[in-house]
């Protein structure tokens, strides 16, 4: 199964492709970045260009997006909201399955403990896909580990719906 996820943002918005199966494989990853600069509607317009971009080019089975933080930031919640929409509406588009996962779910299925620090989480990444190096940005390693949390749901309600 090919995943396609997505740590969603206004400004940067990353993305990690997997492959999963007998092993997990890296497909690609990296950062669609929009202009600070430009109005908020401009950006959400490029960055759902590039969505589709990545969607039409890597063909993924299912797409897996990270949930906003709230936190204390609404505002900033509430921006990562809009480009999680715009990523909804691409694979949507696509015809393909979403799922959404809250950071504490990325990191507790990536790193086995659900307030790790982005450094964990890069580092189980890597582990987990057999990288020595990563040089790509947080955001990208963050979209990876959105695809493999997906990945290794996917396994267990596999194994749950088999009875095994």
């Amino acid at each position: 199964m090919r995943v396609l996820g997505i740590d969603p943002g206004t400004v940067l918005l990353g993305y990690g492709v997997v492959d999963g199966g007998a092993s997990t494989t890296l497909v690609g990853c990296g950062v669609l970045k929009a202009s600070p600069r430009l109005p908020v509607e401009r950006r959400l317009c490029t960055l759902f260009d590039g969505v589709c971009e990545i969607i039409e080019s890597f063909r993924p089975d299912e797409v897996a997006i990270e949930e906003p933080f709230a936190g204390v930031n609404v505002r900033s919640a509430f921006m990562v909201g809009r480009a999680q929409a715009l990523a909804i509406l691409a694979a949507a588009r696509a015809g393909a399955p979403v799922s959404y996962y809250s950071p504490a779910e990325v990191k507790s299925h990536v790193s086995g403990y659900g307030r790790g620090d982005k450094a964990q989480v890069r580092a189980m990444v890597m582990l987990q896909l057999g990288l020595k190096e990563l040089d790509e940005s947080l955001d990208a390693t963050d979209a990876l580990a959105v695809a493999l949390c997906h990945l290794q749901t996917r396994h267990v309600e596999r194994r749950l719906a088999s009875g095994r």
